[in-house]
């Protein structure tokens, strides 16, 4: 409760500041984002990749092992049909009447499209467990290739985290304790713009007449409201709020006053 009456009770002045330094703390944190670049990203994308690989040689290692299940059981119908074959036959040298015979060979007849048809499918089921082991065996390397990948990317990713941790942390804590002493809505307002505009500056200062961050011209009387410093003022063009750059500590070199040039009279001979 205190640090937020604190907060309130900031002159305008000091609540900019406080913005600006703010700002100064969030950028040095983004340009440590921007030195790590896409590695993080490149890194997600990787471990994605490899999951989905591994996942998809589990697959196929199933179906490879559904595939011999089904090759193991079409065999078993093949020796039961040769079996009936077999039976059938010796049954042919017993038979009574031409009916008899007849049936017998009706059923020497199907078992033997009941093996035909089995072996048609044994083939094309091995057809099937040859590719599905090629895909294995091409994503296979690919996934090692992947692999190989991720652990540079890794390396490298915790490399420039591990020379830039201490930094960000330190920077982190300073802009942590920076957010207590500001006004929550003013805050909350600052941190709203900084998530719509594209280099993430929120608080800007005047440069050339012009905002520091959509770079549109600022009429001389705003300039002069913004100097003053009596109230918060945002560009009216991008939102960003904008401080003078004395405030932000820049110096800003005045340009010399051009002397008035002496017309010189050329004394009129007599």
């Amino acid at each position: 409760m205190a640090a937020k009456k604190e907060a309130t009770e900031m002159s305008v002045e000091a609540k900019l500041k406080a913005l600006y330094q703010l700002q100064t703390m969030l950028s040095e944190i983004d340009k440590i984002k921007t030195l790590r670049g896409e590695l993080p990203l490149e890194v997600q994308d990787l471990e994605d990749e490899i999951e989905g690989m591994t996942h998809r040689v589990a697959k196929y290692n199933e179906e490879v092992e559904a595939l011999k299940a089904d090759v193991a059981a079409r065999r078993e119908k093949i020796r039961v049909a040769e079996e009936a074959v077999n039976k059938y036959r010796e049954q042919l040298n017993d038979v009574k009447n031409n009916r008899e015979y007849d049936m017998l060979s009706k059923e020497i007849e199907f078992q033997s499209l009941e093996i035909e048809l089995q072996t048609k499918k044994i083939n094309e089921a091995n057809r099937n467990i040859e590719a599905k082991q090629a895909d294995i065996a091409t994503t296979a390397n690919n996934l090692q290739d992947r692999r190989s990948d991720l652990e540079v990317k890794k390396s490298e990713l915790d490399e420039i985290i591990s020379e830039t941790k201490a930094e960000e942390e330190k920077l982190r804590e300073k802009a942590k304790a920076l957010e207590v002493t500001i006004e929550p809505r003013l805050l909350a307002a600052f941190k709203r713009i900084r998530k719509n505009s594209r280099n993430g500056l929120g608080v800007v200062y005047v440069e050339r007449d012009a905002c520091g961050g959509c770079f549109n011209k600022i009429p001389p009387q705003r300039q002069l409201d913004i100097r003053m410093r009596k109230k918060i003022i945002v560009c009216e063009y991008c939102g960003r709020i904008m401080i003078d750059p004395e405030l932000a500590g820049i110096k800003v070199e005045k340009p010399a006053e051009e002397k008035p040039k002496r017309r010189l009279r050329r004394a009129l001979k007599a």
